[in-house]
């Protein structure tokens, strides 16, 4: 089993900025990737970005290419969503996403409400 926790969450005026944070622990060992997706009020969960473990191949949606950037802390198990440039469209529950052995793992979710 592996675990997410998301840390970094809040509310954020259009224009700021936040960095989430989201930590794996447990059976890690063969992450493929981690990353974050989101779900707005109402609408269904969307995919935001991904970096790949090995290697660091990273893909962003299109709606926050240029705005948003994601890192890992290898030694950390950590992954990092930088988001700038933040729009009141950004607002949702951002959601850490893993693949380890080929299982898909989430977290709880963490709130960011940009407000206009």
């Amino acid at each position: 089993q592996v675990q997410l926790v998301e840390s970094g969450g809040g509310l954020v005026q259009t224009g700021g900025s936040l960095r989430l944070s989201c930590a794996a622990s447990g059976r890690t060992s063969g992450t493929y990737s981690m990353g974050w997706f989101r779900q707005a009020p109402g609408k269904e969960r969307e995919f935001v970005a991904r970096i790949v473990w090995d290697g660091g191949s990273i893909s962003y949606a299109d709606s926050v290419k240029g705005r948003f950037t994601i890192s890992r802390d290898y030694a950390k198990n950590t992954v990092y969503l930088q988001m700038n440039s933040l729009k009141p469209e950004d607002t949702a529950v951002y959601y850490c996403h893993a693949q380890v052995v080929g299982v898909n793992y989430w977290g709880k979710g963490t709130l960011v409400t940009v407000s206009s």
